[in-house]
């Protein structure tokens, strides 16, 4: 029998997910992460609180599978909490949730699956994963696909996998849609069943991740910047109050909306403006991981002449919850690419992941380094 371990947050999806691995007859154990110590409230149910790791343990003895926690309070700080605090403070807009999935959840559920001898881990995403049978991936890998619930569809926060956990892992939600996910639950009367859905970001109370970060960044006061004549408009309370594209909370009248259209930290300065001027149409996007072969990304632009230019057509999306759009992507290095959307965007910041897609299947991503 095939053992597979599965990443159980307490939430409907994990619980859904280790009862559809056991009915299709492979060995499933539970892990939950303790990730951070703010949640040894047990009035704070999100995701890896220590309510949801009960949760989850209740849900491991209901459906008849072994569970147990994992304390990686330190790892989590180190790779996802400090890195988040910083580039906040340098007025960087990032997404911890996919700084977790690449350092912490899939790395750790595969070490634990390689220590307990498992074959696979799983998790309770909604995305596909399928074998490319050496085509259009790198080596004997696999695809990433979107889910078919594209209201769902979270293929966007997994692009940093590499083929080592592709490989290993079952996403049996991907072929599903979330109300049916929530009716499996409520059948087998599972403890998730009228679990609420987890918080954006996690391991802060309320979404209020201004509260979060009030006394952890150092506050410096700096200009607010009318970004087409250059006035001084106001003063801001500090940088990492603010991301490209908020309009609320600049403490700023001029008798119109205003829009954060930049954040220079070398100048302390936040610069704003009407909302076409947060509107942008090419940006830079580094750390790029590849989930197809490079020389099989030519293949996507049908023009010969264009590989020459490293360049291919895809759709794509810097958000989780947007629609992916058309896009030129120009491949600079082996890390490195461009984006030119064929339409303006609203506000892409440097910090926000950038999703490549040919219609369902992931090409790759990255991060957000320049706008232009």
């Amino acid at each position: 029998m095939k053992k597979v371990i599965v990443g159980m947050s307490g939430g409907v999806d994990s619980s859904v997910t280790a009862y559809l691995l056991k009915e299709q007859g492979y060995s499933v154990e539970g892990i939950s992460f303790i990730l951070y110590e703010a949640r040894l409230k047990n009035t704070f149910t999100g995701c890896c609180s220590i309510e949801a790791i009960n949760d989850a343990r209740r849900t491991a003895e209901h459906i008849g599978v072994t569970h147990a926690a994992v304390d990686l309070r330190n790892e989590f700080i180190q790779k996802v909490i400090e890195p988040f605090i910083e580039a906040y403070s340098q007025g960087i807009t990032p997404n911890p949730c996919i700084l977790c999935n690449k350092y912490i959840k899939f790395p750790y559920l595969l070490k634990i699956a390689d220590e307990k001898g498992a074959d696979f881990i799983a998790t309770g995403h909604y995305a596909r994963v399928e074998s490319g049978q050496g085509a259009r991936v790198k080596g004997q890998g696999c695809l990433l696909k979107k889910g078919i619930d594209a209201k769902k569809d979270q293929s966007y926060v997994l692009y940093v996998l590499r083929q080592e956990e592709l490989s290993r892992l079952k996403l049996p939600l991907g072929e599903k849609r979330k109300d049916d996910v929530r009716e499996i639950a409520r059948m087998l009367n599972l403890p998730a069943a009228k679990r609420p859905e987890s918080q954006e970001i996690c391991f802060i109370e309320d979404r209020n991740y201004f509260k979060f970060l009030e006394h952890l960044t150092e506050h410096r006061e700096g200009p607010i910047i009318d970004v087409g004549t250059g006035n001084i408009l106001g003063t801001h309370k500090g940088l990492h109050l603010y991301t490209i594209g908020q309009r609320k909370r600049l403490g700023i009248a001029k008798g119109r909306p205003l829009f954060v259209t930049r954040i220079d930290p070398s100048k302390n300065a936040i610069y704003v403006g009407p909302r076409e001027a947060a509107m942008m149409k090419e940006f830079v996007v580094k750390d790029v991981n590849w989930l197809i072969d490079r020389n099989e990304l030519f293949s996507l632009t049908h023009n010969a002449s264009r590989i020459a230019h490293y360049e291919f057509r895809a759709t794509v999306k810097v958000r989780s919850m947007m629609k992916d759009e058309p896009a030129t992507v120009v491949v600079l290095s082996e890390n490195k690419a461009k984006v030119i959307y064929d339409e303006p965007q609203w506000a892409p910041a440097p910090g926000q992941s950038t999703v490549f897609y040919d219609e369902d299947m992931v090409i790759g991503g990255g991060v957000i380094a320049d706008l232009h």
